[in-house]
């Protein structure tokens, strides 16, 4: 787990060009893009690919995301280069005789879904991109070859995953060098992840999907049992997909699609927030009004939702207003139980439990002074995905198969209950949380957001949105505040510790709901254009956080 002490940066409050993310190091790569004359696009691509090499938990090369972006003259574009599932995978092939599921779908080979991270990045720098492609991956190369100086917040996430790392010998190899783990203040290199982005610089995207790099990753998945093969790398497409778009007051929201749940959610959400009075902040009335919308958006992501290729996902029927407004129609004074709450999609019969959930995944935020934005989300899922670093390569594996429903009607690693839109089927993306946004107005995208922190990701992104219009707060106090959560099952509100007084929490209580104090959610880092100028909002949660401009 990633340790939530904060580190003061003490960076500028505003700037002409900005990128921010969950690495100090990687901001700076970004900001210096744009310095050298590229666009948010360019700092964006930069930033993501130095995260590949300073934040491992979850920036990544052995995984995928989604990224929406906007810029002068252009329409809104969303870009899905989520993980496929490979042409071997099976709906039933974590079933045990039992009728329980195996740990593989978390951990080990057997977990990774097709990455998709480095096909992304470069359709993003094709298309809108401005500096040559070389320019945005080299600064990665250089962290990789040359080494950098890890951050206390990097040492922390490290030790607190050891017992995950030591079980694989090629992680162990990168994160123990010579046998002792990586510490803070010590300078560590990782020679086979520059080799490896070395081949993508110069090769572009066939310097991963196909030759010495595919050959490598063919043969340790045939020797460890792993499903993914050259032919599922030679096969990897990105997909531009139109994004939802919905208003909120004066904004309009544009938010990623399916194969994503986040957009769906975040639209269905503000809609219902948008029919109801807004309450005072930092009340029981606000902590109530939010945890009953999101119950109900939450049981529709579990009826609804999957790869919109391979199901028929009803996205308009979801946000239809009259629907939406329909289910705001029955929230009141009391805490509406789960087992009330019934999608029209959802059949009653499905029985359901729980288990622990992840906090990682990483966004970035970038904006640029000509009017670029790019909000992108990427992830390996749990933190540090599958455990297993790729042999000879350097990069970490997703476990994105868990994603995917593996037991219908039984939650996967995030306690989420899914239903059969999203079972495995080879060269299928798993559902996702990860929710991308631009909030736009006259023309002019005016924030950029996302949060990791699985299903947290979306309800993050849903109180930032409601700070913002609802309460005025500006961007940086606007990440920074207090957060809850709910997501319909478990029946339970959560709330970051020391967010509410005794006094709330014991009126929220008496509504009838059920409360659990838990430390950070997500990691919410915005941008906000405001009198020409674009103000930063750099989410304290996670200790390598940083942001960069000039």
């Amino acid at each position: 787990m990633v340790a939530a002490t904060i580190i003061c940066l003490a960076p500028p409050s505003f700037a002409r060009n900005a990128v921010v993310s969950d690495s100090v190091i990687a901001s700076d790569v970004g900001a210096a893009v744009m310095r050298a004359g590229g666009n948010a696009v360019d700092g964006a691509v930069a930033t993501a690919f130095a995260l590949s090499v300073t934040l491992p938990s979850a920036g990544n090369l052995g995984g995928g995301g989604f990224a929406v972006v906007a810029g002068p003259g252009v329409r809104p574009a969303a870009l899905d280069f989520r993980e496929r599932a490979p042409r071997l995978a099976r709906a039933n092939m974590y079933m045990l005789p039992d009728g329980t599921t195996s740990a593989d779908s978390q951990r080990g080979l057997r977990a990774a879904g097709v990455p998709g991270s480095v096909a992304g990045l470069h359709a993003l720098h094709v298309k809108y991109g401005k500096l040559p492609w070389k320019s945005v991956v080299e600064p990665a190369i250089r962290l990789a070859r040359d080494g950098f100086v890890v951050p206390e917040g990097l040492a922390r996430s490290v030790q607190g995953s050891r017992a995950l790392l030591a079980r694989f010998s090629t992680s162990r190899n990168v994160f123990a060098p010579g046998g002792s783990w990586i510490a803070s203040g010590t300078r560590w290199q990782q020679l086979d992840l520059a080799n490896t982005l070395v081949r993508i610089r110069d090769r572009g995207p066939d310097g991963f999907y196909r030759g010495d790099t595919a050959e490598r990753i063919e043969r340790t998945m045939q020797r460890e049992g792993g499903l993914i093969r050259k032919a599922d790398l030679a096969a990897y497409r990105v997909k531009w997909r139109t994004p939802l778009r919905g208003t909120y007051r004066d904004y309009t929201v544009v938010t990623m699609p399916p194969p994503s749940s986040g957009g769906v959610a975040l639209l269905q959400m503000l809609e219902m927030l948008r029919s109801l009075p807004i309450p005072p902040r930092g009340t029981e009335q606000e902590v109530h009004v939010l945890a009953e919308v999101m119950k109900r958006a939450f049981c529709d992501r579990a009826a609804a939702l999957g790869d919109p290729d391979y199901a028929k996902i009803p996205t308009s029927e979801l946000l239809q207003p009259k629907y939406v407004q329909s289910l705001a129609a029955t929230i009141q004074e009391r805490a509406t139980p789960a087992t009330e709450i019934q999608s029209i999609f959802l059949p009653r019969s499905a029985a359901f439990r729980t288990r622990k959930e992840s906090k990682d995944t990483t966004h970035l935020s970038v904006m640029d002074s000509n009017g670029w934005a790019v909000a992108l989300t990427t992830t390996i899922n749990n933190s540090y995905g599958a455990g297993v670093v790729a042999e000879g390569l350097g990069f970490l594996w997703n476990n994105e198969m868990d994603d995917f429903t593996v037991n219908p009607g039984k939650p996967n690693g995030y306690g989420l209950i899914q239903s059969e839109n999203n079972a495995i089927h080879p060269g299928k993306t798993p559902l996702s949380s990860m929710t991308p946004t631009l909030l736009i107005r006259d023309g002019r995208v005016r924030w950029v957001l996302g949060s990791p922190g699985g299903p947290t990701i979306i309800n993050t992104v849903l109180q930032t949105v409601r700070n913002l219009v609802d309460y005025g707060m500006p961007v940086d106090e606007a990440v920074r505040r207090a957060r809850m959560h709910h997501q319909w099952l478990p029946d339970r509100i959560d709330l970051e510790r020391n967010g509410w007084s005794t006094e709330v929490l014991e009126q929220v209580k008496q509504r009838g709901h059920t409360v659990q104090e838990r430390s950070r959610m997500g990691s919410c880092h915005a941008l906000e254009l405001r009198d020409g100028r674009i103000w930063v909002g750099q989410d304290p949660r996670l200790s390598t956080s940083g942001n960069a401009g000039e």
